[in-house]
């Protein structure tokens, strides 16, 4: 089978860099990383996802920081009957603002804007971490002041 031109901006392996070292349980560490400028050359993004099994330990795995990128962080549950219920609660600090949920969420963060920790209230089901920066596509540009991605 022939390869196809564009077969370059698809990632179809994830690398695993960033995390915390010493290990986290309950939290996949580190996370996938399915979009950089590694990856794809040119690519001005940054994609980690992370399944989150358990209340990770220790808990919050990211502190407050902030990027010079915006980023999108979303929180997904994982049951197709119920793509809404996230399967966890989670509370989320945004600017100093606690924001608590239990369902798939997505939060934009704009550039500068310190958020975090983000601290599981509970797990009762695996569920799915995404988090985007977007104009920047290093791990550097992603988490320069947390210990995970967000």
């Amino acid at each position: 089978m022939a390869i196809s031109k564009n077969e370059k901006y698809m990632v179809r392996k994830p690398i695993f860099e960033g995390g915390k070292k010493g290990g986290i349980t309950g939290w996949q560490n580190p996370p996938m990383t399915y979009m950089c400028n590694g990856q794809v050359p040119g690519c001005n993004c940054y994609l980690a996802i992370s399944w989150i099994w358990d209340v990770p330990n220790p808990n919050p795995v990211t502190l407050e920081h902030s990027h010079d990128y915006d980023e999108i962080v979303i929180h997904m549950g994982t049951d197709p009957d119920k793509p809404e219920d996230l399967g966890g609660e989670i509370e989320f600090v945004v600017d100093g603002e606690s924001l608590t949920f239990n369902t798939t969420t997505a939060l934009f963060v704009p550039k500068g804007m310190k958020h975090g920790p983000i601290i599981w209230k509970k797990c009762t089901r695996p569920h799915i971490q995404i988090a985007m920066v977007m104009g920047g596509g290093t791990l550097k540009d992603s988490a320069p002041g947390g210990r995970g991605m967000s």
